[in-house]
Protein backbone atom coordinates (compact mmCIF):
# COMPACT_ATOMS: atom_id res chain seq x y z
CA UNK A 1 0.00 0.00 0.00
CA UNK A 2 1.19 3.69 -0.72
CA UNK A 3 1.18 6.63 1.46
CA UNK A 4 -0.82 9.37 -0.65
CA UNK A 5 -0.23 12.73 0.84
CA UNK A 6 -2.80 14.49 0.89
CA UNK A 7 -6.13 13.31 0.49
CA UNK A 8 -7.18 16.60 1.08
CA UNK A 9 -5.57 17.66 -2.47
CA UNK A 10 -7.74 15.04 -4.16
CA UNK A 11 -10.66 15.98 -2.75
CA UNK A 12 -9.93 19.93 -3.55
CA UNK A 13 -9.47 18.92 -7.56
CA UNK A 14 -12.15 16.80 -7.66
CA UNK A 15 -14.21 20.15 -6.57
CA UNK A 16 -12.80 22.04 -8.79
CA UNK A 17 -12.84 19.64 -11.79
CA UNK A 18 -16.53 17.80 -11.23
CA UNK A 19 -16.37 15.79 -14.41
CA UNK A 20 -13.08 14.18 -13.29
CA UNK A 21 -13.92 13.49 -9.82
CA UNK A 22 -15.50 9.72 -9.91
CA UNK A 23 -11.55 9.35 -11.74
CA UNK A 24 -9.86 11.11 -9.54
CA UNK A 25 -11.21 9.19 -6.26
CA UNK A 26 -10.83 5.71 -8.86
CA UNK A 27 -6.74 6.45 -9.34
CA UNK A 28 -6.78 7.37 -5.09
CA UNK A 29 -8.05 4.12 -4.09
CA UNK A 30 -6.24 1.82 -6.58
CA UNK A 31 -2.80 3.88 -5.72
CA UNK A 32 -3.99 3.41 -2.23
CA UNK A 33 -3.71 -0.60 -2.44
CA UNK A 34 -1.02 -0.73 -5.11
CA UNK A 35 1.93 -2.61 -4.78
CA UNK A 36 4.38 -1.55 -7.02
CA UNK A 37 8.01 -1.93 -6.67
CA UNK A 38 9.46 0.37 -8.75
CA UNK A 39 7.88 2.24 -12.30
CA UNK A 40 8.19 -0.54 -14.54
CA UNK A 41 5.55 -2.33 -12.16
CA UNK A 42 3.14 1.28 -11.93
CA UNK A 43 3.53 1.01 -15.92
CA UNK A 44 2.15 -2.42 -16.92
CA UNK A 45 -1.04 -1.36 -15.00
CA UNK A 46 -1.26 2.28 -15.92
CA UNK A 47 0.61 2.02 -19.44
CA UNK A 48 -0.34 5.53 -20.35
CA UNK A 49 1.74 6.95 -17.49
CA UNK A 50 4.73 8.96 -17.85
CA UNK A 51 7.89 9.23 -15.97
CA UNK A 52 9.17 12.99 -16.40
CA UNK A 53 12.37 13.19 -14.12
CA UNK A 54 12.79 13.92 -10.10
CA UNK A 55 10.36 10.46 -9.55
CA UNK A 56 7.70 12.62 -10.83
CA UNK A 57 4.64 10.16 -12.99
CA UNK A 58 2.20 11.91 -14.73
CA UNK A 59 -1.29 10.19 -15.61
CA UNK A 60 -3.87 10.33 -17.69
CA UNK A 61 -7.09 10.98 -15.62
CA UNK A 62 -10.77 10.58 -17.30
CA UNK A 63 -9.71 9.83 -20.52
CA UNK A 64 -7.03 11.79 -21.31
CA UNK A 65 -9.05 14.93 -20.66
CA UNK A 66 -7.16 15.97 -17.54
CA UNK A 67 -3.55 14.97 -16.28
CA UNK A 68 -2.02 14.33 -12.81
CA UNK A 69 1.28 15.10 -11.70
CA UNK A 70 2.80 12.98 -8.78
CA UNK A 71 5.76 12.39 -7.51
CA UNK A 72 6.58 8.63 -6.41
CA UNK A 73 9.64 7.25 -3.41
CA UNK A 74 8.84 3.55 -4.24
CA UNK A 75 10.88 2.62 -1.48
CA UNK A 76 9.05 4.16 0.60
CA UNK A 77 5.65 3.39 -0.92
CA UNK A 78 4.88 7.12 -0.82
CA UNK A 79 2.71 9.29 -2.93
CA UNK A 80 2.95 13.55 -3.50
CA UNK A 81 0.41 15.32 -5.16
CA UNK A 82 2.24 17.84 -7.06
CA UNK A 83 -0.61 19.48 -9.84
CA UNK A 84 -3.90 18.63 -11.42
CA UNK A 85 -5.64 20.20 -14.32
CA UNK A 86 -6.61 19.40 -17.83
CA UNK A 87 -4.81 18.98 -21.00
CA UNK A 88 -4.37 22.18 -22.30
CA UNK A 89 -3.42 23.97 -18.70
CA UNK A 90 -1.12 21.06 -18.42
CA UNK A 91 0.83 22.29 -21.70
CA UNK A 92 1.34 25.21 -20.13
CA UNK A 93 3.19 24.07 -17.00
CA UNK A 94 7.18 22.60 -16.25
CA UNK A 95 5.71 19.53 -15.35
CA UNK A 96 9.27 19.06 -13.65
CA UNK A 97 8.96 22.22 -11.24
CA UNK A 98 5.70 22.72 -10.83
CA UNK A 99 4.04 22.48 -7.13
CA UNK A 100 0.69 22.58 -5.44
CA UNK A 101 -0.21 25.12 -4.23
CA UNK A 102 -3.35 25.65 -1.75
Amino acid sequence: MFNVIARNTILQFAAKYPRAANSLYEWYYEILNASFKDFNELKQVYGSASLVGDNRVVFNICGNHYRLVVRVVFDYRVVQIKWFGTHSEYNKINVKLVEYKR
